[in-house]
């Protein structure tokens, strides 16, 4: 048997809306959410090449300190 409950119109308007208003901002923030993870990726890959330019550049500078001794050497 269930309870024969009655809620006033009013009130179940404003439950309505309110739930309206959750929906609404879970589905901003699942959109938001989404953007988001894409640009966390793109910084996870800008940072990954990043790492790589820098690694090179270290390379070729220390290239560059080691031909310069040799010369330095060499006179």
């Amino acid at each position: 048997m269930k309870p024969n409950i009655s809620y006033p119109t009013e009130e179940l308007k404003s439950l309505e809306n309110k739930l309206d208003v959750l929906v609404d901002e879970y589905k901003h923030i699942k959109v938001e959410n989404v953007s988001l993870k894409i640009k966390q990726d793109t910084l996870v890959r800008e940072k990954a090449k990043l790492l790589e330019k820098t690694t090179l550049a270290r390379t070729q500078v220390e290239a560059m300190i080691n031909r310069l001794k040799a010369m330095e050497q060499n006179s």
